[in-house]
């Protein structure tokens, strides 16, 4: 007798689960694309930073070896 409320209740409680899990199915492939395009593109501070980062690697270069930084300068 004590187990048929429980069986009543089941299908209320699982309800927002499935609802949740579809849901979730719907708006999965613009959560995808949205996450391919983020992956395909620079942002403009990601550019500017990976410039940062290849000028000082390159100044670095010409300190150690300042006759390669003046043949590229020509």
């Amino acid at each position: 007798m004590r187990i048929l409320p429980v069986l009543l209740m089941l299908p209320l409680l699982a309800g927002g689960c499935v609802v949740k899990t579809a849901a979730n199915v719907v708006t999965l492939p613009v959560k995808a694309g949205a996450k391919a395009v983020d992956w395909t593109t620079t942002s403009q501070d990601e550019a500017d930073r990976n410039r940062g980062r290849e000028m000082r690697k390159r100044e670095k270069e010409c300190r150690k070896h300042p006759e390669r930084c003046q043949q590229d300068a020509r």
